[in-house]
């Protein structure tokens, strides 16, 4: 895992934006972290805004969550190879874009922010039913707007772009390759439903094959999320890695 050590941080993103017509925001999202790290499950906060998402003690900030206004946050780190000073935890950016009513209002908080202070490497996705935003820090911004379909975001890009950092090419060059076996496998099939569709993100962020469900030393799969935005908004939580253990729905959902 990076360099450093993690700081609330989803590791795999797969996001489905304008692909199910009742459910513009199709989430399914593995976090990987120390084992002895203290968190919060899911759970509605006020943050600015009534917020759904769990908490990390430590920096109390969040890797993944939504709004009353239909906003999703989620963040990874990202792999780099610059020293980055990470005064500011990133989790903290994850937590004040929550309390916006737009993505797009969101994504241009995220970019005051990064002139403000000083963050690791980091992949933040912002999405609702009208934009979906992908925010990369490597010392630099750099912005881009997802296109409807479906998106893999993991620590060194997202969607063939990659940048794989020189003090890891093994691991970065074998994330991105599962990256885009994980994006092909999730592609939707014909009359495919929202419903049908997570069920199979949900088996695939925890088959070991597509390499997201982490296991290691003091260190791997902490939990999952599946979260669907639209007609109706639903999050299950899996309290550790999904290879064996039940999503379950989060209750006081907003």
């Amino acid at each position: 895992m990076p360099v450093g050590g993690l700081r609330e941080s989803v590791c795999t993103i797969v996001l489905a934006w304008q692909v199910f017509e009742d459910a513009p925001v199709a989430v399914a999202a593995n976090r990987d972290e120390r084992f002895d790290r203290p968190s919060q499950p899911p759970q509605v906060r006020q943050w600015g805004s009534r917020v759904v998402a769990p908490a990390d003690e430590e920096a109390e900030g969040t890797w993944l969550g939504y709004n009353e206004h239909g906003v999703l946050a989620a963040v990874t780190n990202r792999w780099v190879d610059a020293d980055l000073a990470g005064e500011r935890s990133r989790g903290l950016l994850v937590r004040d874009a929550l309390s916006h009513e737009t993505a797009e209002s969101a994504a241009r908080a995220v970019e005051r922010a990064t002139r403000e202070a000083e963050y690791a490497g980091f992949n933040l996705l912002l999405a609702d039913e009208n934009a979906a935003v992908l925010l990369e820090w490597d010392g630099q911004l750099a912005v881009r707007n997802f296109q409807p379909g479906v998106h893999v975001v993991v620590n060194v890009g997202a969607d063939g772009d990659y940048r794989i950092p020189a003090r890891r090419p093994e691991v970065g060059e074998e994330q991105a390759t599962n990256a885009d076996r994980l994006r092909e496998h999730l592609q939707p099939t014909p009359a495919e439903s929202v419903g049908a569709w997570l069920d199979r993100a949900a088996e695939a962020v925890g088959d070991h094959d597509y390499g997201v469900c982490v296991h290691g030393d003091g260190f791997g799969t902490r939990s999952s999320s599946l979260v669907t935005l639209g007609e109706e908004r639903r999050y299950r939580f899996a309290d550790g890695p999904p290879c064996r253990t039940p999503y379950r729905p989060v209750e006081g959902q907003i």
